[in-house]
């Protein structure tokens, strides 16, 4: 028996609405600067979801007083599952012919959890953070909004049956608007709980981010008049004006103000789902000066007709630009936005319009069922063929030459020297006769600790010792700081510097040998890295003999290990041009090198170090050099190759 394929109005504004929210989130992907809160446009869809979903459940519940759960789900599948699944099998074709099998493998995996519906649960568990650097090498890190989608589709219609109950045909509104705002209130209230102490799964999971669905259901809920017309066409038409433009500037508002650098989602995203909101309710009054007009110009809704396809296209294919090295300065960027466009507009013409409008989904229900299950299952199971087959290529010899690579780290975290994040514990780990005349002390954060095998030679001098205290990520800055990485402010750095601190100072070491990155550090100022500095080396300086700052260490654009083996497994013409090369221009880094010297001038015993010229000769970085790997990701330099300038350091320490 065929079921009524039940559709809501249309309305021009939202489908704007939704061009608005995918060029927000395509812009934050490509790295424009002024909008890098961009990814807010995912919070827009969520609201829209809920407002659209929920309205078209109700108007079924109101014609036939049921909800019929095998017509609603096929005609999600059949939105939304081809085109996702075109997506997952051309990238994945894509990576197995263009990356390297340790690349591969990661990649793999994710694919048949997004076929699944399911990469945002596993990003979860892994505690993968969605801002941080190594997140953009996955290809399908973008499903993980489509997963929370899926599983609000699996919910909600039997939230909605029970709310309401069977067989009504006069709705009891009042208890579900009852309902809807309990659901606002007690998921918001976890998710601004949950953000600061456990941010991915905040950020990811379905029950945390109900609230933003709710809030797009209550506004059909609430905005009963506005559709009926009932509002005074005076009143009304300055209301709704003033709400939908003071929403859309909410939006766009937040976006660009927003940034990596903070904890989200948390109260921050407050702003874009009620901006959403007011945008929505808006849109059902008849205004020539509302925002709704803008939202409804032809060209709008042409981008929004295409932002499901757009969105699954334009992540992977700037994340295969990336590395691919094409994509790295901003032509290349608009290139990969272009070409995802394509992408996407062949998508929705050939793939998912044709497919919408096919009858087939609804009049032959359990084969369609069974099909996209069976599809499902097929999907999976290359996943898994394409996994074990890079997985038994990353075996060979040379590509086990880089795994191990990306292992060749200071002995001092087998040692269990560094808690991260975990702990504010400081542990001094010693090297040489504990009652040596001299001791040596490095000190800071993993860009530190690289140099413990430059250093770890001094400590078999006679009279000598080497004593170590760093903690991953966290700067000798004397200032507190966002760490984006755990999406709160990084206490426990704040504390085991100032213990740290002392305890090395009551060492009165003769040499200390401090270095730090800058990767947890972009938003300090200029004032906060010198007298934050200064601070850390006032109290060191006093009870040390010299003190040496060294410079932090140049970075690749790429992890080097991952370059090396893709080129190793790519195809030859591709492997030879891609390269693993970059050229150091980190204006950043120089001026805080600058303001660094300024703090270290100001005390007689402390001096900077630098080394780059050693690492990275003529401002060019490789991942190889010699036969020798370099650097062990991104930025940290492999053990092996930092006790290649322990003579050159212990020169310039004067040791």
């Amino acid at each position: 028996m065929k079921s009524n394929d039940y559709r809501l109005g249309y309305r021009g504004d939202i489908e704007g609405l939704r061009a608005v929210a995918i060029l927000l989130v395509i812009a934050a992907h490509a790295g424009v600067p002024w909008l890098a809160g961009g990814f807010i446009g995912v919070d827009v869809f969520f609201v829209l979801s809920g407002f659209l979903i929920t309205g078209l459940l109700l108007r079924e519940m109101a014609d036939t007083g049921q909800i019929d759960f095998a017509c609603f789900y096929l005609r999600r599948l059949r939105r939304l599952m081809p085109a996702l699944i075109l997506m997952i099998v051309l990238i994945s074709l894509s990576a197995y012919l263009l990356l390297g099998p340790e690349e591969q493998l990661p990649q793999a995996n994710k694919a048949s959890l997004a076929a699944l519906w399911l990469s945002n649960v596993s990003f979860a568990l892994t505690q993968t953070d969605y801002f941080a650097p190594s997140a953009e090498n996955s290809l399908f890190l973008h499903t993980w909004s489509l997963g929370v989608e899926e599983q609000f589709y699996l919910v909600w219609p039997a939230l909605l049956l029970w709310s309401l109950g069977r067989g009504h045909r006069e709705l009891p509104l009042q208890r579900l608007k009852s309902i809807m705002l309990g659901i606002f209130a007690i998921s918001l209230g976890v998710c601004v709980l949950a953000t600061p102490r456990s941010p991915q799964f905040a950020f990811y999971m379905m029950p945390v981010r109900a609230w933003e669905f709710a809030g797009g259901a209550l506004i059909w809920l609430f905005s009963g008049k506005m559709r009926a017309g009932e509002v005074a066409r005076e009143k009304g038409a300055v209301f709704t004006r003033w709400l939908g433009w003071t929403g859309m500037v909410m939006i766009i508002g937040t976006a660009a103000s927003y940034g990596t650098q903070m904890s989200y989602p948390g109260w921050h995203a407050v702003l874009p789902v009620a901006g959403t909101m007011a945008v929505i309710a808006a849109g059902w009054a008849d205004d020539t000066h509302s925002v709704s007009r803008l939202l409804s110009y032809r060209w709008m809704q042409a981008v929004g007709r295409v932002s499901y396809s757009w969105y699954l296209w334009h992540w992977p294919v700037l994340v295969l630009g990336h590395a691919l090295n094409w994509s790295h300065d901003p032509s290349g960027r608009l290139v990969a936005v272009l070409l995802s466009l394509g992408l996407a507009m062949a998508s929705y013409r050939f793939v998912e319009t044709p497919i919408r409008q096919q009858d087939f989904w609804l009049s032959h229900r359990r084969t369609a069922m069974y099909g996209t299950l069976g599809i499902t299952v097929a999907v999976c199971l290359v996943s898994m063929h394409w996994f074990n087959v890079a997985a038994a290529y990353s075996e060979s010899p040379i590509m086990q030459r880089y795994s191990h690579a990306r292992f060749d780290a200071p002995s001092i975290y087998s040692r269990g020297c560094d808690d991260w994040y975990y702990s504010d514990r400081v542990m001094l780990c010693s090297y040489g006769p504990s009652d040596a005349a001299h001791t040596l002390v490095l000190m800071g954060d993993s860009i530190a600790g690289q140099w413990f095998s430059a250093l770890l030679p001094l400590a078999t001098k006679p009279g000598w010792r080497l004593v170590v205290a760093t903690k991953s990520s966290c700067p000798m800055v004397d200032e507190p700081y966002f760490y984006a990485r755990i999406g709160r402010e990084y206490t426990e750095c704040a504390s085991w510097r100032h213990q740290a601190v002392d305890q090395v100072a009551s060492l009165h070491p003769d040499v200390v040998v401090l270095s730090m990155g800058l990767g947890g550090t972009q938003s300090f100022s200029q004032t906060q890295w010198i007298e934050g500095t200064a601070r850390s080396l006032s109290a060191l300086s006093g009870q040390a003999g010299r003190v040496y700052l060294l410079r932090t260490t140049p970075h690749l654009d790429f992890d080097g290990p991952s370059c090396l083996a893709s080129r190793a497994g790519r195809p030859k013409w591709l492997g030879s041009a891609a390269g693993c090369e970059s050229v150091v221009d980190d204006a950043r880094e120089r001026q805080v090198y600058q303001w660094l010297q300024q703090a270290a001038a100001r005390f007689p015993n402390v001096q900077i170090v630098d080394m780059n010229g050693m690492i990275c000769p003529e401002l060019r970085c490789s991942a190889e050099r010699n036969g020798q790997v370099v650097f062990r990701d991104a930025q940290h330099l492999t053990a092996s190759f930092a006790t290649s300038l322990g003579p050159a350091l212990s020169a310039r320490l004067g040791l």
